[in-house]
C-alpha cells in the first residue's frame, strides 16, 4: 500500500505498473466474461438470428421454477435495494442495519440481492435481530460474494430473474443509495405500480440527499416540461431519512401478512387488467 509519505514513483515507473494493473485485470476479465458466456449468461446480439439464444429458454424457465418454489416458503417480505459499494463506516450502512434490525423485530422477513454494501447491512441487522435473513445473489463474472449474515439463499444467472424474484412477493420496498443497478429496480417496481401490474404497496427511497435531486427531476421535467408523467404519480413513492420513518410507512400498511407468499408465475404475468391504465 502506497501511503502520503511514500516516497513517490518515478513517472516512466508508475506508468509501467499502472499498465501492468491493467493487462492483469484486462485479462482476468477476458477469462470471466468468456466462463460467462460459456454458461450462456452473455447473448450477442447476433445469436438471436440462430438456435443458440432459443436454448436459454429452458435455463430462463428453470430459474423462473425454482425461484417461485424457494420463495413460496417465505412470507411477510421487504425487499431492500442498494448499492454494493457502501461500506460499514457509511450512515447508509448503519441505517440500513437498523432498518433491517426493526424489520425482523417487527416479524417482517428481509430480502435483498444477498452481497456486500446496503444487502449486507439490512440482512445483517435481521440475522442478529434473529430474523428470516434472505439473499437473491446473482452469478457475475467477478463473482459477488454472498453476505454472510443471508439465512436462506438462490443464485441466479439471469438479472431480469432475479429482479422478478426480488419484486414478486414484497409487501413493501426499501432503496438506499446505489448505482446503475438500484435505479433500475426502483424505476421497475415504480413502472408496475404506476401501470397496475403489481399491487400498491409502499415504494420508499431512502435518504433525501440522494433521492431529492430525483424528485426534483421528475417534477420539474417529467411532469412540469415535459408532461411524461401525471401528478398522481409523485405519490407513488415516499422519501425518509430515518428507518423509523420507513417503519411507520410500512406499518400502516398493516401487519406483516404471513399468509401471502409469492404469487404464481400466471398471476406475476397476466395479473387481471385494470381499466384505463395508462402506461407512459
Amino acid at each position: 500500500m502506497t501511503s502520503l509519505f511514500s516516497k513517490r514513483q518515478p513517472d516512466s515507473e508508475q506508468e509501467h505498473n499502472h499498465t501492468h494493473h491493467n493487462q492483469k485485470s484486462g485479462a482476468h476479465g477476458d477469462a470471466a466474461l468468456h466462463k460467462a458466456k460459456l454458461r450462456g449468461e452473455v447473448i450477442n446480439p447476433k445469436e438471436f438470428r440462430s438456435t443458440t439464444a432459443t436454448w436459454r429458454i429452458f435455463r430462463i424457465m428453470s430459474e423462473f421454477v425454482e425461484g417461485y418454489d424457494f420463495l413460496s416458503t417465505l412470507h411477510a417480505d421487504i425487499t431492500v435495494f442498494g448499492s454494493a459499494r457502501l461500506t460499514p463506516d457509511t450512515e447508509a450502512y448503519q441505517n440500513a442495519e437498523k432498518l433491517g434490525k426493526l424489520l425482523a423485530e417487527s416479524g417482517f422477513s428481509v430480502i435483498t440481492g444477498g452481497g456486500p454494501g446496503i444487502m449486507e447491512a439490512a440482512n445483517k441487522g435481521a440475522y442478529e435481530a434473529g430474523g428470516e435473513s434472505v439473499g437473491l445473489n446473482i452469478q457475475l463474472p467477478f463473482e459477488q460474494r454472498v453476505n454472510p449474515y443471508v439465512r436462506h439463499t438462490i443464485g441466479f444467472h439471469f438479472f431480469f430473474t432475479r429482479k422478478v424474484m426480488l419484486t414478486s412477493p414484497s409487501q413493501a420496498f426499501v432503496a438506499f443509495p446505489g448505482g446503475f443497478g438500484t435505479i433500475d429496480e426502483v424505476f421497475e417496481v415504480m413502472t408496475l405500480l404506476q401501470t397496475g401490474k403489481m399491487q400498491r404497496v409502499p415504494m420508499i427511497l431512502f435518504g433525501r440527499d440522494f433521492w431529492g435531486g430525483l424528485e426534483t427531476f421528475m417534477k420539474d421535467k417529467l411532469l412540469a416540461q415535459y408532461k411524461t408523467i401525471a401528478e398522481k404519480d409523485l405519490e407513488l413513492f415516499h422519501i425518509v431519512d430515518t428507518p423509523e420513518e420507513a417503519m411507520e410507512i410500512i406499518l400502516k400498511t398493516g401487519t406483516p401478512d404471513k399468509t401471502r407468499t409469492a404469487p404464481q408465475v400466471e398471476e406475476a404475468y397476466f395479473p387481471d387488467m385494470r381499466s384505463e391504465i395508462h402506461t407512459d
